[in-house]
């Protein structure tokens, strides 16, 4: 198959993805009615950027760069629909870098089927319709995955520490990818010219960080009313990330499971893995901040949506290896039949 060919496979597998997530969200957008959080977003963005920026020395500060964005968003048509645009057009994003992921990690099927997944979990739906940040920042972290592996294969680390950056901005939980990315990067024993590389530029991102945090800290009775996680958070996550009910979620926790046990043919076998990238997305930003949590109550599930777009990519991965196990059973039994 020629390479021309490869990238227009490659182009159809993220487009599908990205349409189909985008008319989901668009799906009863206009709701008539805005709950808490989202109440708070549009009074905050209609807000002139200088008021905006005194309220975030007193509150919601790991909020900021959202509400200016939101600010630049409802000065052209304040409404419910605007308010919730931009979180369509990150979920849609979010879609097709998975797709992306997938086509680049192993082949272009698998990079749709990924993508189809990606936008056909209630979650991700739930925060595609939701003025609120978290469908950006599973965006900036599907795209900051994309860059890793990118640059882990000879490319540029400037725009990954970029990427990064900005998404911690954007909600500062988004910097447990960092430990993430390092586990990918440790699984696929790269050279250690790669672990410098990625060094400055998470270095970069952290620094940039470091002043949000700060000032987030003394604002944290903000989240007072957060509970340590227990045994019920993590079943909860796991039916949010893979599906409610036996019918859907087994089937799709034996598909992951293939997925870590078999190494995938193609790219994969260059070091970088379907599994090497997703497991560590999936498991270690919710861990770590249901660890911190039992001490400081921090963890919620709309905190960790991002790491939700390593169980479709496990899941695709794991039906690329199961459909190669029966065609390969197909060819052996047409032989025995020959």
């Amino acid at each position: 198959m020629s390479r021309s060919s490869v990238r227009r496979r490659e182009r159809a597998a993220v487009l599908v993805p990205v349409v189909v997530m985008f008319a989901l969200g668009l799906w009863g957008l206009d709701r008539g009615g805005m709950w808490r959080d989202e109440a708070a977003t549009y009074q905050v963005a209609r807000r002139s950027v200088p008021q905006i920026w005194h309220l975030l020395h007193t509150v919601d500060a790991v909020h900021g760069l959202y509400y200016l964005l939101m600010h630049m968003v409802l000065a052209v048509r304040p409404g419910e629909v605007p308010l919730r645009l931009p979180s369509v057009c990150g979920a849609a994003a979010a879609a097709g870098l998975v797709a992306a992921l997938g086509a680049r990690l192993c082949r272009p099927r698998v990079g749709l089927w990924a993508g189809l997944l990606y936008a056909a979990t209630p979650m991700v739906g739930h925060y595609a319709q939701e003025g609120r940040s978290y469908a950006l920042v599973a965006a900036g972290v599907a795209g900051a995955t994309l860059l890793l592996v990118r640059a882990a294969r000879g490319g540029r680390w400037w725009p990954y520490g970029a990427v990064v950056a900005v998404t911690c901005v954007l909600h500062e939980f988004a910097v447990l990818v960092l430990p993430a990315h390092a586990c990918t990067l440790a699984l696929a024993r790269v050279p250690a010219r790669v672990w410098r590389g990625w060094a400055c530029a998470a270095g970069s991102a952290v620094a940039v960080l470091l002043p949000l945090v700060l000032v987030s800290r003394g604002q944290a009775a903000q989240v007072a009313w957060l509970r340590a996680p227990d045994a019920a958070s993590v079943v909860r996550l796991v039916e949010e990330f893979a599906g409610p009910g036996r019918v859907v979620l087994g089937p799709y926790l034996v598909l992951m499971a293939l997925a870590v046990a078999v190494r995938m043919p193609g790219p994969a076998r260059r070091g970088v893995s379907p599994a090497g990238v997703a497991l560590p997305l999936l498991l270690i930003p919710p861990a770590v901040l249901m660890a911190v949590s039992r001490l400081s109550p921090l963890y919620d599930d709309r905190y960790v949506l991002y790491a939700l777009a390593g169980a479709p990519l496990l899941a695709a991965a794991g039906a690329e290896r199961l459909a190669g196990a029966v065609g390969r059973l197909r060819a052996a039994d047409r032989a025995a039949r020959g």
